[in-house]
């Protein structure tokens, strides 16, 4: 019998969804929902409907999942408490300051509901998230690094697209060399904002804008550049799509620690992600964690849950034994 699956939101989220689901047997994908003109939205799966988003309410009986692809900003904070009276949900909220409210407003829903919840899924937070805990479990005296890149952030790209005189724009988050090989010898250095992140800005301005106007506004962005040294360049619109088209991304969570009677002995842990696409990858763990939800509720779970709650044989589609004979 197959996980049925809903999407909620058809952007690159929801397309690598789509695609993840093509690479489980036991999921199945049968309904897709927009914001948008259904009859406007065409998407890969045969057969599957694509409903209005005011319509999901009536698939309550027939999705045992749905997957929120919304911006952590303003739609997953209404939308995910909203549905998780209807549905097992799953989300990739990642504004980390306001996880606590958050996972509290979607807890009281699911539990009212009977539904599970898991909020905050993909690599960061998610995978990272569960790579510092099991780092700092494990090296209890010890610091704590994450890296970021090279790799396009999104949310910054936008941000320069919005300024004056921008036609388009794509911005990279690029780690600084000698602070990873600093972290990496367990020198443990204590590093800003500005030693740990470089920024790498491609421009394509509207015709008659001002290129050094362009330039400061950018450099001087509070929150988002004016911390970091950042570079600008200025290119076609052509050299832009044919070079910066994809939305690559990844990073490194590092811990080093000391262990022994005088502490005297050094470790480092190091995971790291180098991916081509950030959303298919973080589809691909949102689906992972719908198969998780599905099966703690038909065990009578309900509330709230993170990436911290899930034990992993929970994620896999393996049995317990298969998972014992290859994996352990």
């Amino acid at each position: 019998m197959s996980i049925k699956i809903g999407i909620m939101g058809y952007g690159n989220l929801g397309r690598g969804i789509e695609c993840a689901i093509r690479q489980n047997d036991d999921l199945e994908l049968v309904a897709v929902f927009t914001r948008r003109n259904p009859e406007t939205v065409k998407i890969l799966t045969e057969g599957v409907s694509v409903c209005a988003s005011a319509d999901v309410e009536n698939w309550k009986d027939k999705i045992d999942v749905l997957i929120l692809c919304g911006g952590s900003a303003t739609d997953l904070p209404k939308q995910t408490p909203e549905y998780a009276k209807y549905f097992n949900v799953i989300d990739s909220f990642d504004t980390h300051a306001r996880v606590p409210e958050h996972f509290a407003n979607v807890d009281a829903a699911a539990k009212a509901s009977g539904k599970v919840g898991i909020i905050s899924v993909g690599w960061d937070p998610g995978m990272f998230s569960l790579n510092r805990l099991y780092a700092n479990a494990i090296l209890s005296d010890g610091a704590d690094y994450t890296f970021w890149g090279k790799g396009v952030s999104q949310g910054h790209s936008d941000a320069i697209r919005r300024i004056e005189g921008v036609k388009d724009a794509k911005q990279y988050t690029i780690p600084v060399e000698s602070a990873l090989e600093a972290v990496r010898a367990g020198k443990n250095p204590e590093l800003t904002t500005r030693q740990k992140h470089t920024r790498e800005c491609f421009v394509v301005l509207e015709d008659g804008a001002d290129a050094a106007k362009v330039e400061q506004e950018i450099k001087t962005m509070p929150n988002y550049f004016a911390d970091y040294d950042t570079t600008v360049h200025f290119i076609s619109e052509e050299e832009l799509k044919a070079n910066h088209s994809g939305i690559p991304h990844g990073g490194f969570v590092i811990r080093s620690g000391k262990t022994g009677w005088n502490l005297e002995n050094n470790h480092v842990i190091e995971y790291s992600l180098k991916l081509d696409s950030n959303p298919e990858f973080t589809s691909s763990v949102l689906v992972a964690y719908a198969r998780a939800a599905y099966r703690l509720n038909k065990e009578g779970q309900s509330g709230c849950k993170t990436v911290f709650d899930i034990a992993p044989a929970y994620l896999t589609s393996m049995s317990g034994e298969d998972i014992r004979a290859h994996l352990l």
